[in-house]
C-alpha cells in the first residue's frame, strides 16, 4: 500500500530524528524536522501546465488511475502530448530531489515542491535540471520525449503528483489499487485552475 517514495522520505525523516534524539548535545534539535514539515504544509501552491505551450486539451482528464496500464496496472499520472524537444517546466516551485535515465520512465527529474509534494516528470527526451537545483514556476526541467516505456508513443511528458502524507479521504474501496490513491494526487486538479 504506501508508495516507494513515502518509504525512503519517512525512513530518511525517523532515521534523522533518531540521531538527534540519540545524542545528548543535539537532542534538542531532535523537533525541528516536524517543524519543517509544518511549514512545508503551511507553503502556497500554486501550479502552471508543465508543458511550455500546453492547454487542458493536451491530455485526456480521464487518463489518471487508467485500468488497465501495462506492468503499473493503473495509470498514476497524466500524459501531456507535444512534440518531441517542447519545454518541459516545473509546475511548481521547489527544489529537484534527482534526475535519472532508466527504468520505466526513462529520463526523469523529482521535484520536491509545497505541500510535501513530489511532482514527477517522466519520459523526456533531455533533462536540463540537476539534483539541489531550485525551481521556480516555469524553469525548464528537460524537454518533451518518449523515452523508458513510451519508446513506441507519441511524445509526451507523464507528469505525476505523490505524496509521503497519506490523504486518506482519497482511498477508493472500489478501484483497483485504490489504497495506493491516498498517496498519488492527480494533477488535473490543480491544472485547470
Amino acid at each position: 500500500m504506501i508508495t516507494n517514495i513515502t518509504r525512503r522520505f519517512l525512513v530518511s525523516l525517523f532515521t534523522l530524528m533518531a540521531s538527534l534524539y540519540r545524542d545528548r548535545k543535539t537532542r534538542k534539535l531532535a523537533g525541528i524536522p516536524l517543524v519543517c514539515i509544518v511549514i512545508g504544509f503551511a507553503l502556497p501552491q500554486k501550479m502552471i501546465i508543465p508543458v511550455k505551450g500546453a492547454t487542458i486539451n493536451d491530455w485526456d482528464d480521464n487518463s489518471f488511475w487508467a485500468y488497465p496500464w501495462g506492468s503499473s496496472i493503473t495509470h498514476k499520472g497524466i500524459d501531456i502530448f507535444k512534440p518531441k524537444g517542447t519545454h518541459v517546466i516545473s509546475s511548481t516551485y521547489g527544489i529537484v530531489i534527482y534526475t535519472y535515465e532508466g527504468g520505466k520512465g526513462g529520463k526523469t527529474v523529482m521535484v520536491l515542491g509545497p505541500k510535501w509534494r513530489f511532482h514527477y516528470y517522466a519520459h523526456l527526451d533531455e533533462i536540463a535540471a540537476f539534483p539541489l537545483q531550485p525551481v521556480k514556476s516555469g524553469t525548464i526541467l528537460g524537454t518533451v520525449g518518449n523515452t523508458g516505456n513510451a519508446i513506441h508513443t507519441p511524445s509526451h511528458l507523464h507528469y505525476a503528483i505523490t505524496t509521503p502524507f497519506p490523504y486518506w479521504w482519497l482511498r477508493d474501496t472500489e478501484a483497483i489499487q485504490g489504497n495506493r490513491k491516498m498517496f498519488h494526487l492527480d494533477p488535473d486538479t490543480w491544472l485547470r485552475d
